[in-house]
């Protein structure tokens, strides 16, 4: 059984992580710096969702855009596609990206170098993403 079972389930939470991360000055200004479009394309539910650090921000308080849908009219300098379970799974700090690379549960197009010298950026969402999924009322979602 899928971790989300729609759309809108998947973007209630993980929505809410990369909106948190846009606006952490721990996070989002090594995401910013790296001046890349990453694109994330889910599956089981569908989702695309897409980080514009390459570009200002459309709001003074973030450090990067955050763009849900195909239509954003930008091109991804690296693009990540995976089921959605394993973006759950990663953000809860349980998958290895270079594991994951080789088992093909990420498929990644681009400089996977660039990716792999942000992940120390990301690191304190592994521990953002359970505190926020308790807060919204979704502890049932948390791996321990």
């Amino acid at each position: 059984m899928a971790v989300f079972k729609d759309y809108d389930e998947l973007y209630s939470c993980l929505g809410r992580l990369y909106d948190q991360a846009s606006h952490d000055s721990r996070i989002a200004p090594k995401i910013r710096d790296a001046h890349l479009v990453i694109q994330f394309r889910y599956a089981e539910p569908a989702a695309v969702v897409t980080i514009n650090a390459a570009a200002p921000p459309s709001q003074p308080t973030s450090y990067f855009d955050v763009l849900w849908g195909d239509q954003t009219g930008l091109m991804p300098d690296v693009e990540m596609s995976m089921k959605a379970d394993i973006a759950h799974q990663f953000w809860h700090g349980k998958v290895n990206l270079m594991t994951a690379l080789a088992r093909r549960q990420i498929i990644a197009r681009g400089p996977i170098p660039k990716i792999i010298r942000l992940l120390p950026a990301v690191e304190p969402m592994y521990e953002m993403y359970p505190r926020l999924l308790e807060q919204i009322g979704r502890s049932d979602l948390i791996i321990t």
